[in-house]
């Protein structure tokens, strides 16, 4: 399960409570750390070795609704949850090894920007060169406002 970045702790109170706009990404990028980011950011994220943020898209069909996994109408469940409709694939790591992956974090840009969504890996996974692309099988990455 996931948690929530400080920064989109802060966009979604001043805009359901103190009326700032706030325009939400019209798609998200999946990132990859060897070291633990927290709410405030930090961590390390990969580098090198063909590494790339993933982008997924901001829509009904990549993101499941509250109603349960693999749906793709408006969310009208009651679990405040969701998770990935699709697998998420990485670059296959080339020219360099990544080391020990740890944790994953949500962004709203292909390059820095800004940490959204972060949690830790249920098992930590080493990643060199040559493996196989590493990737998230649908409904792994799972994210709640409960």
């Amino acid at each position: 399960m996931a948690a929530l970045s400080d920064y989109l702790r802060n966009k979604l109170i001043d805009l359901t409570l103190r009326g700032q706009a706030f325009s939400a990404p019209t798609s998200t990028y999946v990132g990859l750390y060897t070291a633990a980011p927290t709410a405030a950011g930090g961590g390390t994220e990969v580098s090198g070795g063909a590494y790339a943020r993933v982008e997924v898209a901001g829509d009904l069909a990549s993101w499941a609704g509250t109603q349960g996994a693999g749906t793709t109408t408006a969310s009208s469940g009651t679990t405040g949850a969701t998770s990935n409709n699709a697998t998420v694939t990485f670059p296959a790591p080339s020219g360099a090894n990544w080391g020990v992956v740890t944790h994953f974090g949500v962004f709203d840009a292909a390059s820095a920007g800004n940490l959204l969504f972060f949690g830790a890996l249920t098992t930590s996974k080493t990643i060199n060169d040559g493996d196989a692309a590493p990737s998230f099988a649908a409904g792994e990455l799972d994210f709640s406002l409960a």
